[in-house]
């Protein structure tokens, strides 16, 4: 049973999803991830019958703090104060640096067809005063918050610590207070200069009311809270979060024991990874989520976080690399097997549901939309570099029939995906230029059995049938395997003489995207001696 089907089995009645994001910075793709696994639960869970509401929150009152200053956006001078009230670094309009980057994040939720039923910003709670009776709750038992510290995840406070972090009255720092003195209506605070490495207090002290957005709860008791506030049943995390003694288990033995709430299903999910390491905006790797979805549609995008069970990290590394056409090969052999047409290699577990899951609209007709005629990708890009092939004109004859409306949809969606991913993305290999005046001049290393084996495939192809990729990508290893000469040989020969170079692109789909006189023509070229100079 799919993954999401199993825990719509597991629960009954009315169910309500969350999720949230601190916009500490450009958001890598991998944070795409949350979205779409609570999108695709949300979907499982209106199909089996449940009432569901999805929640999604930017947690925009957190500090600028030691994660956000190793990214290039971080703004130096505002270190400790809440993100929504810095300033936005790009100067486009936002109100402050939390809207800016959640906005370019979030943005790309309805193109991927995530559509939470309410967005909430913690900035816009706290002042409304929903919060204040956590507040309060958690400053009356900070004894017992210090003991859940401790006894979950070994983190010991200070005797006389609150678990609460004042706005200082002077600076507007959050993240350099300190709250002591709880005396049931307000509480002590400083600003330190020195409480934390990456921001200096300003030394103010008083005391202030923890209410109406003065104040707010540390990340854990936050957390806690919000599952109370709006009654969450449901809220995955990634698996840093889910680590014993981790942040989810103190959260959880705080809804418990504080809150007195039972905590929400936790469905724990793994990175999305590149070069087997967790894509880290922080850290300088990963792309950033609104420029892959610029160049991934959104079904292969949702495939891309989907194909794997949520507990299994993903690999992907799309810059210079054939990772994006990769997944459109795989989406395409999903949706092949979906339609009921034979594939080979083998398929994920129940990959008519996964197809369907990756479709944007939920209520799409899976089926339907299995059968449409798919261009591969890779072949799409080829052309697009081929001057004077029309590629709805060269995949109508591949189909043996006009593309339909919906075909004609999918190949404009795919040519603008190509594009992209050959000016951003694609490795230098993929990026050719067919040399049609002459034959290049590289080709005079070609030897004996090369042009052999070209002279030979000139014929082959003379009167070959089919002109397609896969037809003619069969005709190359034919000619070579008659002359024992290894593929990898013939296949630089034919780069060498429609290239230039040693590599390129599927040399079949190379060929097919040409003329069949131009390519016989050349192909005899190369394979007389008289045609090349040293």
């Amino acid at each position: 049973m799919f993954w999401a089907d199993e825990l719509a089995e597991r629960v009954s009645g009315p169910q309500v999803i969350n999720d949230s994001k601190t916009p500490s910075g450009t958001v890598h793709v991998g944070s795409l991830r949350g979205p779409v696994l609570l999108d695709v639960i949300t979907r499982a869970l209106r199909a089996a019958g449940h009432p569901t509401t999805l929640l999604y929150g930017i947690d925009d009152l957190d500090p600028m703090d030691a994660q956000a200053l190793l990214t290039p956006d971080a703004v130096d001078r505002f270190m400790g104060m809440p993100l929504v009230h810095v300033p936005d670094p790009a100067g486009d309009c936002h109100p402050s640096y939390a809207r800016h980057f959640a906005s370019l994040f979030i943005d790309t939720f309805a193109r991927i067809g995530v559509h939470p039923d309410r967005y909430y910003w913690m900035s816009e709670i706290y002042p409304t005063g929903q919060i204040d009776r956590y507040i309060r709750t958690a400053l009356d038992r900070a004894e017992l918050v210090r003991e859940i510290y401790l006894r979950v995840s070994h983190v010991e406070r200070p005797a006389g610590w609150l678990p609460v972090h004042p706005v200082c009255s002077t600076c507007g720092r959050i993240g350099t207070t300190l709250a002591t003195d709880w005396d049931g209506e307000t509480v002590a605070f400083a600003c330190l200069v020195d409480h934390v490495a990456w921001a200096r207090g300003c030394g103010t002290t008083g005391r202030i009311s923890p209410f109406g957005g003065q104040a707010k709860l540390p990340w854990n008791l936050e957390w806690a809270a919000q599952w109370s506030l709006f009654g969450v049943t449901i809220e995955p995390c990634g698996k840093d979060l889910a680590t014993a003694g981790g942040s989810r288990d103190r959260s959880d033995a705080i809804a418990r024991e504080v809150f007195d709430r039972e905590p929400p299903l936790n469905l724990p999910y793994e990175f999305l990874n590149i070069g087997g390491r967790k894509m880290s905006t922080s850290k300088g790797q990963g792309a950033s989520a609104h420029r892959i979805a610029e160049v991934v549609p959104a079904e292969q995008l949702r495939l891309l976080f989907l194909r794997s069970r949520p507990n299994h990290a993903i690999e992907f590394d799309p810059d210079g690399t054939d990772a994006i056409p990769r997944l459109f090969d795989e989406s395409d052999r999903i949706a092949a097997a979906t339609a009921g047409r034979e594939v080979r290699g083998e398929l994920p577990p129940d990959s008519d549901r996964l197809f369907a899951a990756s479709l944007v609209d939920p209520d799409a007709d899976a089926a339907a939309e299995a059968a449409a005629y798919r261009p591969p990708f890779a072949h799409l890009a080829l052309l697009l570099q081929v001057p004077g092939v029309e590629p709805a004109v060269a995949f109508a004859t591949e189909k043996g029939e006009p593309l339909t409306d919906r075909e004609q949809a999918i190949l404009a969606e795919r040519t603008g995906a190509a594009r992209g991913w050959l000016e951003t993305y694609a490795p230098e290999r993929a990026r050719i230029a067919v040399q049609r005046d002459a034959l290049p001049a590289a080709a005079a290393v070609l030897d004996g059995t090369q042009r052999a084996v070209l002279a030979a495939l000139a014929e082959t192809l003379a009167s070959q049938a089919a002109w397609d990729g896969e037809s003619l990508q069969g005709a190359i290893f034919d000619a070579a395997r008659a002359a024992e000469l290894p593929p990898g040989r013939a296949f630089a020969a034919l780069y060498l003489a429609f290239l230039g170079g040693p590599h390129g692109p599927r040399a079949g789909w190379l060929l097919a995207s040409l003329d069949r006189d131009f390519v016989v023509a050349r192909l005899r070229a190369a394979a007389a001696p008289d045609t090349l100079t040293a």
